[in-house]
């Protein structure tokens, strides 16, 4: 193991789930800053980065926010909390904002790469991410795929619900990315999902297509602030060599 993996591998284990806060230790919030800046470079589908990031920094609006999420130690006590949104309905403009960055470095001569990036934003973006009020277009991507499918490999997860889920799951690798990053500046965090999702769409005002994809809390950790030993599922059950 190399020193880098060294240095991760104490980041990994150091991390754990916070319920109770410090109010009294000494808290940089650079070091929130420069979190949320790395979560940035986390890997996400298609790279439309789909999420918003919502620091949380004043009592009173942290006071607000702990109620919404059920009054949760992890809450009232951090110092910050970072609402964690997932932008499907973004995809549109995120999409051509990609493109035409890549754009820039494409040679005078399109080539062939150059040309399938192109069509990849132009014309598969747009097939996968379309969804109209009732998924009527999700049915006939499903029954595409699904005939398709029979005679070659295909996409499944095509419809609105499915995209749905992709975004969720990009946006919960940038929060990972954000939880070891505070845990490597020396403070801890909570992801919680405990919270009144419609309160707190109000709360930062968001429009429909926006969905609150995790809170996080931070701050530094109490002694008693860690709930317990960690425990987890033998290797064996969940990892398999094919």
């Amino acid at each position: 193991m190399n020193k880098d993996a060294e240095v991760f591998d104490q980041i990994v284990k150091a991390r754990r789930s916070i319920r109770i806060y410090d109010d009294q230790a000494p808290f940089d919030a650079e070091a929130v800053t420069r979190s949320l800046e790395r979560a940035l470079l986390s890997p996400n589908s298609s790279n439309l980065q789909l999420w918003e990031f919502y620091r949380v920094r004043s009592k009173e609006k942290k006071d607000e926010l702990a109620k919404y999420c059920l009054g949760q130690k992890s809450a009232s006590t951090a110092k910050e909390l970072i609402v964690i949104v997932t932008r499907k309905d973004k995809w549109k403009e995120r999409a051509e904002y990609v493109l035409k960055e890549a754009m820039k470095d494409f040679p005078q001569t399109t080539g062939r790469k150059e040309k399938l990036i192109i069509d990849y934003y132009k014309k598969i973006i747009p097939t996968l991410y379309f969804s109209d009020p009732i998924d009527i277009a999700g049915g006939l991507k499903k029954l595409f795929s699904t005939v398709g499918g029979a005679f070659q490999p295909i996409p499944r997860e095509i419809t609105a619900t499915d995209m749905r889920i992709v975004v969720h799951k990009s946006t919960a690798l940038a929060a990972q990315t954000f939880m070891l990053s505070m845990k490597a500046e020396g403070f801890d965090s909570c992801p919680m999902e405990g919270f009144d999702s419609r309160r707190v769409k109000q709360f930062l005002s968001l429009p429909r297509g926006a969905e609150i994809c995790m809170i996080v809390s931070v701050g530094k950790a109490k002694e008693e602030g860690i709930y317990g030993k960690r425990v987890r599922v033998p290797k064996e059950d969940v990892i398999f060599e094919i």
